[in-house]
């Protein structure tokens, strides 16, 4: 688990340094994600560390402590984070970062197996809770739109990432499809193939979570649904 946590923590660092160089005006222009301004996913990934706080505390108490209030109480406090100037933005992800990743660290080894239940009211072992938290850091730094891209993305980090998104697909009601990646070898089938979609293997993560159209990939690309 403390190696899971050193990359979680690398990788905290990477997005803390990229927000430094950020300055307010950047803070309002539009995010990658449809809707938000660099704002809300700054907004969304302080109060994800903190909501993981609470996963956490669940596991480690066995104390019911639920990720979120509520998903009204979390849509608000993204809204009302999102036009914070920079330095209060930069100051509370710091804090909120380093809120959680000393929590994980000094979790008993004995309650990583404990289940808590995540925002949709699925049912995971506390030992999932670092990958959750990598997930936000990774993704929204891609998300901030300010040059971290997909390709970026650690090599073990774009690996699972990929696996667990063909996964997430396998229950296609459509056409079904086969990924192959051109430069891991990385190969899976999501529901019945009736096409193969090759190129590197974080370009199809990206295409295969909502964050990229596709267009460096070959292949008869079907219409995705949302990703989790």
């Amino acid at each position: 688990m403390h190696t899971q946590l050193d990359i979680v923590a690398a990788a905290t660092t990477r997005l803390l340094d990229t927000v430094a160089e950020l300055r307010d005006e950047d803070l309002v222009e539009p995010s990658l994600l449809p809707g938000w301004t660099r704002g809300h996913v700054l907004a969304h990934l302080s109060r994800n560390a903190d909501s993981l706080v609470n996963l956490l505390l669940w596991a480690r108490t066995g104390i019911e402590t639920p990720q979120y209030a509520s998903q009204f109480l979390r849509e608000a406090d993204i809204e009302a984070g999102a036009p914070r100037p920079h330095r209060e933005q930069l100051e509370d992800l710091t804090a909120a970062s380093e809120r959680w990743l000393a929590l994980a660290r000094v979790m008993p080894e004995e309650r990583w197996e404990t289940s808590v239940r995540n925002r949709k009211g699925l049912e995971i072992p506390a030992t999932r809770i670092p990958w959750m938290r990598l997930l936000e850091v990774e993704i929204h730094h891609t998300d901030l739109d300010t040059g971290y891209a997909p390709a970026q993305w650690p090599a073990e980090f774009t690996e699972r990432l990929l696996a667990e998104a063909v996964s997430d697909r396998a229950t296609l009601t459509g056409p079904g499809f086969t990924v192959a990646a051109t430069d891991t070898g990385f190969t899976a089938t999501a529901g019945t193939p009736v096409t193969t979609i090759t190129g590197p293997a974080a370009s199809l993560a990206a295409w295969l979570i909502g964050r990229s159209p596709g267009n460096d990939l070959t292949g008869d690309l079907p219409d995705l649904t949302a990703w989790k």
